[in-house]
């Protein structure tokens, strides 16, 4: 089984990339999100503490992923995988946790709901929320922003459960473009979460950078010149 490579990928982001681009986002009108090594670290430190302290997740929870191709869809992914949670991009038999920004109502007993609000500068959930959900947006900036959960057993290696009843797939089988150097790769939304992820995952081990666009934003040719973006991720 391969070992789960996000704590060491952390671990060069919050150093040797501490402070140079580590994901770039571009949204919808013209949003435009930088985060640093350091400061991707911190967002996925703060999550990963919000899922262990107020979610109770632990090695082996089921967190289903309802985002779309978002920097704060990759920022909950390697917060699941740093506590050693299997991630479900699909409807997941036994998950315990639902991450979403759509359908609020548990869909099954005991569900943990965690409302997300996607604007970069959103302080809180847009309105009202269901008994038992847990509004991500407004509490996430109130935990640390360094990692204070256990270290992953080793060669805790699985990342991603496609859909209820199958078995977990491992880091080894997520698509990622060739190792090499470091690189700026441009990963558009219609390649979809899966792919992005994989993606992402093999640029940040080489200390490269992701430049992520949101759904039908075309990003202009002078901008990804200007973001020297060496790869492009097919869709």
């Amino acid at each position: 089984m391969t070992a789960n490579p996000v704590p060491s990928i952390l671990s060069t982001l919050r150093t040797e990339q501490a402070t140079s681009p580590a994901l770039i986002w571009y949204g919808e009108e013209g949003e435009r999100v930088e985060l640093s090594g350091r400061v991707l670290d911190n967002w996925v430190a703060k999550t990963s503490n919000f899922a262990i302290d107020e979610l109770d997740v632990e090695p082996g929870t089921i967190v289903q992923l309802e985002l779309p191709v978002h920097w704060k869809a990759l920022v909950w992914a390697l917060a699941a995988w740093q506590t050693g949670c299997i991630l479900s991009l699909s409807a997941a038999s036994g998950a315990g946790v639902r991450v979403t920004t759509a359908e609020l109502e548990p869909q099954a007993p005991g569900e943990l709901v965690v409302a997300v609000a996607l604007p970069a500068l959103a302080m809180a959930w847009p309105g009202s929320l269901p008994p038992g959900a847990v509004d991500y947006t407004a509490e996430v900036r109130s935990f640390a922003d360094t990692y204070t959960g256990p270290e992953l057993p080793a060669g805790n290696g699985d990342a991603l459960v496609a859909g209820p009843d199958t078995e977990a797939i491992p880091f080894s089988a997520l698509p990622a473009p060739a190792a090499g150097g470091p690189q700026v790769l441009l990963a558009p939304a219609e390649a979809g979460l899966e792919k992005v992820l994989g993606a992402a995952l093999q640029t940040w081990s080489t200390g490269g950078t992701i430049v992520l666009s949101g759904a039908g934003v075309q990003v202009p040719e002078r901008t990804l010149t200007a973001e020297r973006v060496t790869a492009r991720l097919e869709a």
